[in-house]
């Protein structure tokens, strides 16, 4: 069985996301199936290869919204991709613990 190696839990978590691969310029829209306090995972056909570098927004229904740069740390073609933050703005981190608390009750 292979060791868990998150730092923080993953909950179950909704809202739509866009990446942008500030090397080539593709944009990418999709959606976010799980979040965490260090990345999330995201729902897509074409993922971008592994440690590709991208600036994610994920925003939810109430137009609420977190923006990032992000590191693929896995990525499944037909799946979707593992994401980590990176240097994720403190301004943002509240939003994030709420969405995060909320997953948490709702799981």
């Amino acid at each position: 069985m292979e060791r868990e190696r998150r730092r923080t839990p993953r909950y179950m978590f909704f809202a739509s996301a866009e990446l942008l691969d500030e090397k080539s310029d593709v944009r990418i829209a999709t959606r976010v199936s799980e979040l965490s306090r260090n990345g999330c995972y995201l729902d897509m056909m074409n993922p971008f290869p592994t440690h590709t570098v991208v600036r994610v927004k994920i925003w939810t229904e109430e137009n609420v919204m977190i923006e990032t740069k992000a590191c693929v740390v896995y990525s499944q073609t037909n799946r979707g991709a593992g994401l980590a933050f990176v240097d994720l703005d403190p301004k943002y981190v509240p939003q994030l613990e709420k969405w995060l608390a909320k997953a948490e009750k709702e799981s």
